[in-house]
């Protein structure tokens, strides 16, 4: 039941981003791009033939490694030891493909061996009225568990990316100051649906990728039993399932003279790793942020 709360919680946010879209004040230059998630795993090849088997997206090579390409960015795997941690205490929920047709996709990932988190759950009335078969969603769990969510959508390609923060509403203008994302929806109001609180809440658009933002006091409601007795911050993302997410930006050194005389925490300053320039920050909520120079393109990876 629990499960259910939080997937109608997810619908009502793209519902009021809809409805009560509030936008910035003035025009601002968009000063970054969705480049690429990193992703922590035993074994990448097997995470590889995963993705492309289960969803939208195919093989390629970033920088001479296997990597995965999913329409305008990438999905990079680093190999670890050990099992990487996955618990959803980090600001990085989940990600997301959509579906024209859910019924038929779940059921062709039910015969194929996919493993579900959450089953295909019909949430139609989360938009009014108590009409069915118009709207569902499911929770894909990954070989690494990780989560990967399939919803009803226009299309069947990568599109959001749901994080957890202490303050959603500041995590969505740092984010909207420092790279010009544009943002989709805030709010302020603390909403409760279901006993369980889903707002104040942001939405941002970077690309084709939906990026929203939840309070983390819904993930230390919903998965109480993943939080540590006596913790309470959230735990960075480095070293988990989803390690960091990446933006390019068109000059990396001028970007990062520029955050860090904005206060920005800089990780690791500019380096060059073969024809990779990059870069890392911290972002709200302990969240890792690779910066590189370029935008992402499927046939040289850069």
């Amino acid at each position: 039941m629990k499960l259910l709360v939080a997937f109608i919680a997810l619908l009502c946010l793209s519902f009021w981003s809809t409805r009560n879209v509030a936008w910035p004040t003035q025009n601002t230059i968009q000063l970054a791009h969705f480049h690429h998630l990193h992703l922590n795993t035993t074994d990448p090849e097997q995470a590889i033939k995963f993705y492309t088997s289960k969803f939208e997206c195919e093989t390629g090579q970033f920088l001479d490694q296997p990597a995965v390409w999913a329409q305008q960015s990438w999905l990079l795997f680093n190999k670890v030891k050990a099992a990487p941690s996955w618990q959803l205490t980090s600001a990085i929920w989940h990600f997301g493909w959509g579906a024209e047709d859910m019924k038929a996709v779940y059921q062709k990932q039910l015969e194929s061996g996919t493993k579900f988190f959450t089953p295909l759950t019909d949430i139609s009335d989360i938009l009014g009225g108590t009409g069915t078969g118009r709207f569902f969603y499911a929770y894909v769990e990954t070989p690494d568990h990780g989560l990967v969510e399939l919803n009803t959508a226009n299309n069947h390609r990568f599109g959001h990316l749901h994080l957890f923060s202490d303050d959603p509403v500041a995590a969505g203008e740092w984010y909207g100051t420092h790279f010009g994302i544009p943002r989709r929806n805030s709010s302020r109001e603390t909403r409760i649906y279901r006993d369980v609180q889903i707002a104040p809440s942001s939405s941002l658009l970077m690309d084709n990728v939906n990026i929203i933002i939840y309070p983390i006091q819904y993930s230390k409601k919903v998965y109480a039993s993943h939080w540590s007795e006596g913790q309470t911050a959230i735990s960075s993302t480095k070293g988990r399932v989803v390690d960091h997410i990446a933006f390019s930006v068109d000059d990396l050194s001028e970007t990062m003279r520029r955050l860090k005389s904005e206060g920005v925490r800089i990780v690791e300053p500019v380096k060059v790793t073969g024809k990779l320039k990059h870069a890392f920050i911290e972002g709200p909520d302990a969240i890792l942020i690779e910066l590189v120079e370029g935008r992402a393109q499927k046939e040289t990876g850069s």
